[in-house]
C-alpha cells in the first residue's frame, strides 16, 4: 500500500509499504478520505514533539472497515466509520465525565499512532476498546465524512457560547474552522453573522458559507464596522478562529455586555500571552472561554449535522487531491488557496 511519511520539517514522501494486519483487538480500515488540517500544515513546517519521524500523519479520517481482529465486538467488515482522534485513558476524572479531550494521558491517531494519509490504517486495540471508531450511515458520503473531526471541534467551541436567537456573531478568521462556526451559528438562529480576515483570498473562498457581512480587517477598521452593524452595542458572541494574540485582544474591545468570547485558535508557543483588559470582563459581565479539540459525543453530533445536510460539508471542500500530491495540498492550505483540501483514495 501507499503511505505518506513525514521525515522532518519540510520533508515528506510517499512510500510503498506492507498493508497492516489486524492483530487481536485491532481493526484495519481502508481509508477513503483524510482531510488536511492546519495542524498537519504546522507539523510539516516545524515538526511536533508528539510526532517522531518517519511517521504517517493525518487525523481527519473517514473509511471502511476491511478487517476485524480476534476478540473485537461491535464492529464488522464493510461498515463506514470515522476515527475519533484522541485515545484517552478511560478512567481519570475527565474521562469519567466524557471529556476525553482533557485526559492528561491522552494519545492521538496521527501523532502517537500512524494516521490517515495512507491507503490503509490500523486502529490499535486501545482505540477499538475505547470507542474511537464511530460507525456512520451506510450511505454516508465519505468525502464529506472527513470533515466530521474539525466540525466536532467547532461544536465543542460553541458549546460554551450558547448562541441565542437573533444574536450577532463575529467570527475572526475565515478558514475552514471559521466557516464551520458560521454554519453552526446559522443553525443556532444567529441574527447577524460577521466574518473577518486579513486575507482577501480567504474571505472570497468563505463567501460560499453566506455570512451577512465580510470584513477585510487589514483594509477596514474592524471595530468601527462591527459597532456600525450592532448599533454601537458590540457583538454578542465573538469567536477568534485565528492564531493571533492581537485578534484576541481586539475581541475584548468589540464585545457587547454579557457577551461571550471563544479563544478557539491557540497562540504560538514563543508568544502565548496577550494584554487582557480584566475590567472589560468585570464591568460588562463577559465570558471568555478556551477550547481544545473535542470529545466523542461531539463527533456524533457532527456526523448527524453533515449527514442531514444541516452543515453543507461538501461546499467547504475546495480541493480533492491524490496522496501523491499531499505536499501540494499542504501548501495550498498554508497559503490560503484552499478552504478545505482532502486527500482522497476513492
Amino acid at each position: 500500500m501507499k503511505a505518506a511519511f513525514f521525515l522532518g520539517p519540510g520533508q515528506m514522501e510517499v512510500r510503498e509499504i506492507e498493508k497492516p494486519v489486524a492483530g487481536e483487538g485491532e481493526v484495519v480500515l481502508q481509508v477513503a478520505a483524510c482531510a488536511i488540517c492546519g495542524t498537519d500544515v504546522r507539523i510539516f513546517q516545524y515538526g511536533h514533539p508528539k510526532v517522531k519521524p518517519p511517521h504517517t500523519t493525518g487525523h481527519e479520517i473517514a473509511g471502511e472497515i476491511v478487517e476485524v481482529g480476534k476478540g473485537v465486538e461491535g464492529y464488522r467488515v464493510g461498515e463506514r466509520v470515522t476515527v475519533v482522534t484522541t485515545i484517552s485513558c478511560g478512567h481519570c476524572h475527565y474521562c469519567r465525565r466524557g471529556l476525553q479531550n482533557l485526559c492528561p494521558e491522552q494519545e492521538y491517531i496521527g501523532y502517537h499512532f500512524p494516521g490517515g494519509f495512507a491507503e490503509y490504517l490500523k486502529i490499535p486495540k486501545a482505540g477499538v476498546q475505547k470507542g474511537n471508531l464511530l460507525v456512520l450511515p451506510e450511505d454516508m458520503d465519505l468525502l464529506e465524512a472527513s470533515l466530521i473531526e474539525p466540525l466536532s471541534c467547532a461544536i465543542n467551541g460553541q458549546s460554551y457560547l450558547h448562541i441565542g436567537l437573533g444574536e450577532t456573531v463575529l467570527v475572526i478568521g475565515s478558514g475552514p474552522i471559521g466557516c464551520m462556526h458560521v454554519e453552526l451559528a446559522k443553525n443556532h438562529g444567529a441574527g447577524k453573522i460577521v466574518i473577518a480576515d486579513i486575507s482577501s483570498d480567504r474571505l472570497e473562498l468563505a463567501r460560499r458559507v453566506g455570512a451577512d457581512y465580510y470584513i477585510n480587517s487589514q483594509k477596514q477598521d474592524l471595530k468601527k464596522e462591527v459597532m456600525a452593524v450592532t448599533d454601537g452595542l458590540g457583538a454578542d458572541v465573538i469567536i477568534v478562529a485565528a492564531s493571533a494574540g492581537s485578534a484576541q485582544e481586539q475581541a475584548l474591545d468589540m464585545v457587547a455586555p454579557q457577551g461571550r468570547i471563544s479563544f478557539f485558535g491557540g497562540l504560538p508557543k514563543d508568544k502565548p500571552t496577550i494584554t487582557f483588559n480584566s475590567n472589560t470582563v468585570h464591568y460588562k459581565e463577559v465570558g471568555v472561554f478556551g477550547v481544545f479539540a473535542s470529545h466523542a459525543s461531539q463527533y456524533e453530533e457532527a456526523a448527524q449535522l453533515i449527514y442531514s445536510g444541516r452543515i453543507p460539508a461538501k461546499s467547504l471542500i475546495t480541493h480533492v487531491i491524490p496522496l501523491e500530491k499531499i505536499v501540494e495540498g499542504i501548501s495550498m492550505v498554508k497559503e490560503g488557496k484552499a478552504l478545505k483540501a482532502v486527500v482522497s483514495f476513492q
